[in-house]
């Protein structure tokens, strides 16, 4: 955990009085990630994990994908299509902070467009109606019949939190974690953005191949944003909570694709936005 957090003497008010007291800071960097030695993105994230944070990166851009039988386009089952590594200079030396995903089937023209896509979504140029059109397009529809006990379901908050490790320590860190229907946390990932933890436990589950994730759940430690009901929906996840409140498009999102989405997930209440059918009650 040491790469993930540093070391500072801040100032702490107490009462009336300055205290110059030591804590610990969660690492904010970038990290640039390369398509064929082409800059494709730059994201800042917590260092760890960074060749699955690259992975679940491209998955969720639909740049990893295969057809499934109802001609949609599904992350599933890809991760022979890529190898991952630090990029290294003219010497051989790695460079910080910087990974080289190598696809060979790939062209520079394709790379071209996406990173004018990338550019695009960072801006907002692409948003509302036009991105829920996209992950029409780009994703199955939800369409896993599991049934998640609530009773099971109210007890992954507080072994989300009791798993954040850095968190615990610096209090400034987003967590994602993927569980099943008996309430068994698979894999958690923390980071300083929210989605770049849904990122890196996507990244995980194609290198691992555990697929389908049509019937495993999703909980994020914040608010449901559209950003990452999309990305889960890209990664076929039916079924998706959160500890704050969903935003609009994000309800919208999960209503039309078929995802159950629940909020505010804190103890014996929740709200429950869409497709309530998988939670038995």
């Amino acid at each position: 955990m040491s790469e993930e957090v540093k070391h500072f003497v801040v100032n702490r008010v107490r009462g009336r009085r300055l205290e110059a007291v030591p804590d610990t800071l969660v690492i904010e960097e970038p990290l640039e990630i390369r398509l064929n030695n082409i800059p494709l993105a730059v994201v800042m994230r917590t260092p760890g994990h960074d060749h699955d944070l690259a992975r679940g990166f491209l998955l969720t851009e639909g740049i990893l994908q295969q057809q499934t039988a109802n001609g949609k386009k599904h992350i599933a089952s890809c991760g022979e299509q890529i190898a991952i590594d630090h990029a290294r200079d003219e010497l051989g030396l790695e460079i910080p902070n910087v990974v080289n995903c190598r696809m060979l089937e790939i062209s520079p023209a394709e790379i071209s467009g996406w990173q004018r896509h990338i550019f695009a979504s960072s801006s907002c140029g692409i948003c509302g109606r036009a991105s829920i059109d996209r992950v029409r397009v780009k994703a199955s529809p939800a369409n896993g019949h599991w049934l998640l006990p609530f009773t099971v379901l109210q007890t992954l908050p507080e072994k989300l939190q009791s798993s954040q490790t850095t968190f615990f320590r610096t209090g400034g860190l987003h967590a994602a974690a993927l569980f099943s229907a008996g309430g068994e946390i698979i894999v958690l990932r923390e980071d300083v953005g929210r989605h770049n933890a849904v990122d890196k436990i996507l990244g995980w589950t194609s290198r691992e191949k555990k697929w389908p994730l049509e019937n495993l759940g999703l909980l994020v430690s914040g608010r449901l944003s559209f950003e990452l009901v999309q990305k889960a929906l890209l990664g076929g996840i039916t079924l998706m909570a959160g500890i704050s409140a969903a935003s609009s498009l994000a309800v919208e999102l999960a209503e039309e694709a078929g995802m159950t989405l629940i909020g505010f997930l804190r103890g014996a209440t929740a709200v429950v936005y869409s497709h309530p059918q998988r939670i038995q009650f």
